[in-house]
């Protein structure tokens, strides 16, 4: 299998903590592509992936899953043991909605506000943007208050539950934690005073699956070009 994805950035970190969760890592051929410069938005990516996101995962037999929820639903049931989506009907129907809170109310909030109220990856990607800078000013930071609100709607859930959905470590946990790292790279105020929510998180950057494949390893030319 390949996976067509970009160290540092929150999707596919997500993808490949699943992968380190599951011991598939070292199964898996990753193959960059370059956000900066907007491969991804050109025809050969979009035949791959018509909504022009990463990370996709190409199977043997040529099919290509991109999502990083449908993404993770297939690698976690490769064997048999679904740790991260659930086993049990009400172990699924928990981690899929709090999974889908965890994006619209943080990680794809966060996103809007990184890519239309900032520079976000810079000039390549301005072509793709709506010109209207005001309007799409305007927009993100309305998804930056989506955002923060996600963070006390979170801390609030994990001061009387040990993981986002429940038990255990789930696909939802890691949505959260991705949605987190990319808020500090957008520079968005996280997690100041939400005890429960900050606990959590040094909890869960301990787990081996999530300690050293957290998504903050760029690529030093991709650091060069976004100017650190």
């Amino acid at each position: 299998m390949k996976i067509f994805d970009r160290p540092g950035f929150p999707n596919p970190a997500r993808i490949r903590i699943v992968l380190a969760e599951k011991g598939l890592d070292q199964q898996i051929e990753f193959v960059s592509v370059d956000l900066i410069g907007a491969e991804h938005k050109q025809a050969e990516f979009l035949a791959k992936n018509p909504s022009g996101v990463l990370p996709v995962l190409q199977l043997d037999d040529g099919t290509y899953i991109s999502e990083s929820t449908a993404i993770t639903e297939y690698l976690d049931n490769l064997d048999g043991n679904p740790r991260l989506t659930g086993r049990t009907p009400k172990e699924k129907a928990m981690i899929h909605m709090m999974q889908r809170r965890a994006e619209a109310d943080l990680l794809d909030a966060v996103g809007i506000y990184f890519h239309h109220a900032t520079p976000g990856l810079g000039a390549a990607l301005q072509a793709f943007k709506s010109p209207d800078w005001e309007s799409r000013r305007q927009w993100g930071e309305r998804q930056r208050e989506v955002a923060l609100n996600g963070m006390r709607y979170f801390d609030t859930v994990l001061t009387s539950s040990p993981f986002v959905a429940g038990d255990t470590f789930s696909l939802a946990d890691i949505t959260v934690f991705a949605g987190l790292m990319f808020a500090d790279v957008a520079g968005i105020s996280s997690t100041d005073g939400y005890a429960a929510l900050n606990a959590w998180r040094a909890k869960v950057a301990e787990i081996p699956s999530v300690k050293n494949r957290s998504g903050q390893q760029f690529e030093p030319d991709d650091l060069r070009r976004l100017g650190f």
